[in-house]
């Protein structure tokens, strides 16, 4: 029995309760949820807190945010393949559109076609793109809330808002080529000769648009010689960068993904955020906060929420998934389309108005939302587990 003038708590390695002690020592009895417990030196952890504005933080939190968009998109690479053709209208693959049924016999003739490795065409360029994807989007979020949020007071929807969608501008801006390659490596179902992602590149580079037609200016508006003659060099020398370099190829669907990013990732980390506080309200936190004993001392800082059961955590994500899925579809159809379009019809380079209008021209509004449903099984279950894992790798990771 220890005596009345030892600190037992202080004393013990952090995996073991601390001591006991009885009515007679006229000591009260304290349990681990009111302790405080040390981390030994020799674990090799620190107690100590790491500020959000160095660059420990940010390596750590970006790490975190690369290995949940890892495990998220290998989750849902299957469909998310099936997803690519639907949305870009391949031709083998148009008469299975519009179903739940058509989705698992696409499923089924590409594993017919190419086996399971045709199911994760393209996930290689996936993983390659999600991991500086999500790093930089998680990253971003964390150092862009902390300045756009700097008190309990500014907590509020615009602000959270705001710092969704400028981290997930700030994502795309960095991995918006990788995007493009991945989605040409999923459209491919030539199977006579595997893609592979340097072939996919050089093809990619090599897509030269028609020249644009010469249009002829009204007389009223007609250029004086000189003017006219460096205007014409100057839109043939920026033809001919552009036709040679095929660097731009790279970028084609670009407008339509950030005008899409600012609606999907600001919902997105708007939703989560407020679908965590509903979690937290005292009506519902004894069934969706993790109890203090299966608490780490990283999630008993001072100033942090409390953390979430698996459970709860997945759900707030999901629901996140689902809200930032419905607003910023019908964008994300038009990128497909555009992202494609070297391989679609004469080769020309599609801007957003025409894809637009060409998509209301066959489908109508409805044609904004093919392959809505299967976006919803295979965004849903991504963006909780997303979520999930970065929340427990920030755990991990001390931050």
């Amino acid at each position: 029995m220890p005596s009345p003038n030892e600190d037992v708590a202080h004393s013990l390695p952090s995996d073991q309760p601390p001591a006991m002690t009885s009515s007679k020592d006229h000591l009260p009895i304290r349990t681990a949820d009111d302790v405080g417990v040390r981390i030994p030196p020799s674990t090799g952890l620190s107690n100590k807190e790491i500020s959000k504005q160095s660059w420990e933080y940010v390596a750590r939190s970006g790490f975190a945010g690369g290995l949940a968009a890892c495990a998220a998109k290998t989750v849902v690479g299957p469909l998310d393949r099936v997803k690519i053709l639907f949305q870009a209208s391949n031709p083998q693959f148009q008469k299975y559109t519009g179903s739940w049924t058509g989705v698992i016999t696409a499923m089924q003739d590409i594993y017919r076609s190419d086996g399971g490795r045709g199911l994760f065409r393209g996930h290689s360029a996936t993983l390659l793109r999600i991991f500086p994807y999500g790093g930089i989007k998680f990253l971003a979020y964390e150092q862009i809330r902390g300045i756009l949020i700097t008190s309990k007071e500014q907590e509020t929807p615009v602000r959270r808002f705001m710092a969704g969608s400028l981290s997930g501008c700030a994502s795309v801006f960095a991995t918006y080529p990788l995007e493009v390659i991945r989605v040409r490596l999923a459209w491919e179902t030539r199977g006579q000769k595997r893609m592979t992602v340097r072939g996919i590149c050089r093809t990619i580079y090599n897509e030269h648009p028609p020249p644009p037609k010469p249009t002829a200016l009204p007389p009223s508006l007609q250029l004086p010689h000189s003017v006219a003659a460096a205007a014409s060099a100057t839109s043939s020398a920026l033809g001919t960068v552009t036709l040679n370099s095929g660097l731009s190829n790279f970028y084609r669907g670009f407008t339509p993904t950030i005008w899409g990013m600012v609606p999907y990732a600001g919902t997105s980390f708007l939703v989560h955020d407020l679908a965590g506080d509903m979690m937290r309200l005292p009506s519902l936190a004894s069934y969706s906060i993790l109890p203090m004993s299966e608490r780490s001392q990283k999630q008993l800082a001072p100033g942090k929420p409390p953390p979430l059961r698996a459970w709860a955590e997945l759900t707030t994500g999901a629901i996140a998934g689902f809200a930032s899925q419905t607003v910023s579809y019908p964008l994300e159809v038009i990128r497909r389309r555009m992202q494609v379009g070297g391989v679609v019809g004469d080769g020309h380079r599609l801007t957003m108005i025409e894809v637009t209008r060409d998509i209301l021209r066959a489908k109508g509004w409805r044609g904004f939302f093919v392959g809505l449903s299967i976006g919803y099984v295979k965004v849903v279950p991504m963006a909780a587990t997303s979520f999930y894992v970065y929340e427990r790798m920030k755990i991990v990771f001390g931050i």
